[in-house]
C-alpha cells in the first residue's frame, strides 16, 4: 500500500499534499487502473484528515478523470486512452485464454452477424494496417508550460526504443492531427485527461505512460540528517513542483528543499553551494557535475549527487515496445 504522509505545518495545504500523493501513486503505477483507493474512513485514520476533506480530494481527482466512483463499491483508478479500450475488453479476453480459441470465437461471431470470410479478413487486416500506420509516427505531447518533461520523455524513449520521437506541445496537438492520417500519441499519466479532451482514442492511439516510482530516492530522503538541505534538479518544472510537495509531505520542516531547472545556471550554482545531497534526472546530471566543479573551491563539503536514471516506468517502456513492435 502506498505510504501517505501529511505535514500540517507549512505553506502547502494538507489537501494539496494528499492530491499530489494520490496522483503520484497513480502516475507511478503503484495504484494501477482498476485499483480500489482507500475509503474516506481508512484515509482519515491514516492521514488524520477530516473525511469531508478526503471526499473533496476524491471529487477533484474524479473531475480530472483520474478516478471514478462506483456506487456502493468505492473509488477506483480509471483506465485511460487505449488502455481504457483494452480494460473494457479484459473480461472477454479472460474468458478465452487460448489465442487460437479467441480468434475463432471472433470470426464465428462476425459470421453470425452476416459478414463473409473475405470481409472478416479485410476487417482484421484493416486494424493491423491502422496500427502499423500509427507506429510510423510517435508523438510525445505535454503542456507548453512544462515542455521540459516532454524533452525528458523524448530522450528516454529514443534511447529505449531506438526510433525517432516527435515532441508536440499540447496546445498545438489539434493542429498537427489535422495534417496527419494516424499516429501514436504518448504522454505522462499526469496529462492524459487533457489529451483525451483533444483526441479520441477510437481514431488515434493514445498511450499513457506510468512514471518511475522513485522508491530508492525516497528511502534516501527519509535518511537525510535533520536540518540538512536537499537540492532537486530537473528539466521539468512539473517534476520539481511534485517533488517539492512529496518531500515536504515526507519530512516537513525537518529538512530544507532547494529546486532548480538545469538550464538556470545561477540558481543551479546556489543550489550546489547550499545542498547536502542533490537528486537530479539523468539529463541534468552532467550539468550538475559541471556546476559542482565550477564552485568546488567555495565548498567545505561537496554534496552527494544522486542521479535518477528514469522518469518513465519500466513497464511502460515494455508496453510501448510491444505496441510498436520494437525488439528488445
Amino acid at each position: 500500500m502506498f505510504h501517505f504522509s501529511i505535514q500540517t505545518e507549512g505553506n502547502i495545504s494538507p489537501s494539496q499534499q494528499l492530491i499530489d500523493q494520490i496522483q503520484f501513486a497513480i502516475a507511478s503505477r503503484q495504484y494501477p487502473p482498476g485499483h480500489r483507493l482507500p475509503s474516506t474512513r481508512q484515509l482519515a485514520l491514516i492521514t488524520g484528515l477530516h473525511r469531508n476533506t478526503i471526499s473533496k480530494v476524491y471529487r477533484q481527482l474524479e473531475e480530472k478523470g483520474l478516478v471514478e466512483s462506483l456506487a456502493g463499491s468505492g473509488i477506483y483508478v480509471k483506465a485511460q486512452g487505449n488502455e481504457a479500450v483494452k480494460h473494457s475488453e479484459s473480461r472477454f479476453l479472460k474468458a478465452y485464454p487460448s489465442v487460437q480459441k479467441m480468434i475463432k470465437q471472433n470470426v464465428d461471431e462476425l459470421l453470425l452477424q452476416g459478414y463473409n470470410l473475405e470481409q472478416i479478413k479485410q476487417l482484421f487486416l484493416g486494424e493491423i494496417d491502422y496500427r502499423l500506420r500509427c507506429n510510423a509516427l510517435v508523438l510525445v505531447t505535454v503542456p507548453m508550460t512544462d515542455i521540459g518533461v516532454g524533452q525528458l520523455i523524448v530522450l528516454e524513449l529514443e534511447q529505449a526504443l531506438l526510433i525517432p520521437i516527435q515532441l508536440v506541445p499540447m496546445e498545438e496537438l489539434n493542429l498537427i492531427l489535422t495534417e496527419i492520417n494516424s499516429a501514436t500519441i504518448v504522454t505522462s499519466r499526469y496529462f492524459i485527461h487533457q489529451v483525451l479532451e483533444i483526441v479520441s482514442p477510437q481514431s488515434t492511439r493514445v498511450i499513457p505512460l506510468d512514471i518511475y516510482d522513485y522508491k530508492e530516492e525516497l528511502k534516501i530522503i527519509k535518511k537525510l540528517p535533520s536540518q540538512s538541505s536537499l537540492g532537486i534538479v530537473s528539466l521539468s518544472t512539473g517534476i520539481l513542483r511534485v517533488a517539492e510537495i512529496l518531500v515536504h509531505s515526507l519530512r516537513g520542516k525537518d529538512i530544507s528543499i532547494i529546486i532548480a531547472q538545469s538550464n538556470d545556471s545561477q540558481k543551479l550554482k546556489n543550489l550546489v553551494r547550499s545542498s547536502y545531497t542533490i537528486i537530479c534526472d539523468s539529463n541534468s546530471y552532467l550539468t550538475v557535475k559541471k556546476t559542482l566543479k565550477q564552485v568546488q573551491e567555495d565548498l567545505i563539503r561537496p554534496p552527494e549527487i544522486i542521479c535518477s536514471n528514469n522518469y518513465i516506468g519500466e513497464k511502460s517502456i515494455n508496453l510501448l515496445k510491444r505496441e510498436l513492435g520494437v525488439k528488445n
